[in-house]
């Protein structure tokens, strides 16, 4: 709500283009603002730089108010073909990021990840894990750009975040139960 609210501000004195960059200020405060606390950055933190990243571009090289809404949508747009290319070659990227996470938090954790590796199942559930991802990001993408040429400036604003939110939040939660369920498959098939 905070990016509508400055834009809605900022429009009168700078104009739709003007605007729809100051409106990147909050979520790149809040980026940043979660960098200096956690000392790390986060999945979420590079998808929002990113789109501001390509919002300095688009405006550098006259991009329309149009493109300029898109930008986090591109940046999701390369982060699903990213995850469907990376499955493509047989080298998930979501098995990446949990690794990388296993890694921060122990190396107990690591090496137990590490070990799963070669394990057919585990293989095939990192797998569909990215494929998902990948598809889920892609979807939400090609939902935004028709939402950007139906919606006002304003109304997309509110309803970006919206979808880019529930759309992130939906796979996290998808994959946890998917986790979860194939865990405890996994234990019931060593009981047998």
């Amino acid at each position: 709500m905070l990016p509508y609210a400055v834009y809605v501000y900022a429009k009168p004195a700078l104009g739709d283009v003007k605007a729809l960059l100051a409106s990147s200020a909050p979520p790149l405060l809040w980026s940043l603002a979660t960098f200096a606390r956690k000392r790390r950055v986060d999945v979420l933190s590079v998808f929002v730089l990113a789109g501001i990243a390509l919002s300095l571009v688009a405006f550098l090289g006259g991009g329309s108010v149009r493109f300029l809404q898109l930008r986090e949508n591109l940046v999701s747009a390369a982060f699903g073909l990213a995850f469907l290319i990376s499955a493509a070659i047989g080298k998930p990227l979501i098995y990446e990021l949990a690794r990388a996470t296993a890694r921060r938090k122990s190396t107990a954790e690591a090496a137990t990840l590490e070990g799963m590796r070669d394990n057919a199942g585990f293989r095939r559930v990192m797998m569909l894990m990215t494929i998902v991802w990948g598809t889920g990001l892609l979807v939400q993408t090609a939902l935004a750009c028709v939402l950007v040429f139906v919606l006002s400036i304003g109304t997309y604003l509110i309803v970006s975040p919206i979808l880019g939110y529930g759309t992130i939040g939906a796979l996290g939660l998808w994959t946890y139960w998917y986790g979860q369920r194939r865990k405890r498959r996994a234990a019931r098939d060593v009981l047998r």
